[in-house]
């Protein structure tokens, strides 16, 4: 499925084609939280990194989160948050350590995404308390303190939902 996306202001556009386009993932960790903003939580999709393309991309601008919050000194996240300088949107994520994949916002993808048949709730132990979670047997909510064991593809396939 050829995904669209863009920031709030336009300044920024791009295309990746996603056999896994299912937002069904919501992590509450600090760092998506907190990047992310919204209703405490990120999602994000699974693209193909050779089918990526942007335009506008002298208006990105690149965070690599600390792994421990206000610790100057803490490891930087492998992952690169990709953002427009202009308006503040979180566009998409990538990560060297899997350079095959990048991860767009839900949030900035443009073309219509199909509705998940279930949503994963995940790094929970991180979620602020007036963060609400559906209860997990509402409408096939699973809730994870931490990572689930099946990753974005794995979920996908495991549901006959690969596009």
């Amino acid at each position: 499925m050829k995904l669209k996306g863009s920031c709030h202001c336009g300044a920024v556009t791009f295309e990746v084609e996603s056999k896994t386009p299912q937002p069904f993932m919501q992590c509450y960790c600090t760092i998506c939280r907190k990047t992310q903003g919204g209703g405490g939580y990120a999602i994000n999709i699974m693209g193909i990194s050779e089918t990526f393309s942007a335009t506008g991309t002298e208006n990105v601008s690149i965070y690599r989160a600390p792994m421990k919050q206000h610790d100057p000194e803490a490891h930087l996240a492998g992952n690169m948050r990709h953002f427009c300088k202009t308006c503040g949107s979180h566009l998409w994520a990538w990560c060297p350590k899997y350079p095959t994949y990048i991860y767009p916002m839900a949030s900035a993808i443009d073309t219509p995404l199909p509705v998940p048949i279930e949503r994963n709730h995940i790094m929970l132990e991180s979620k602020e308390p007036w963060v609400l979670v559906p209860p997990e047997l509402a409408q096939k909510e699973r809730r994870f303190e931490h990572y689930p064991d099946e990753g974005i593809y794995e979920w996908h396939k495991k549901r006959k939902l690969e596009a």
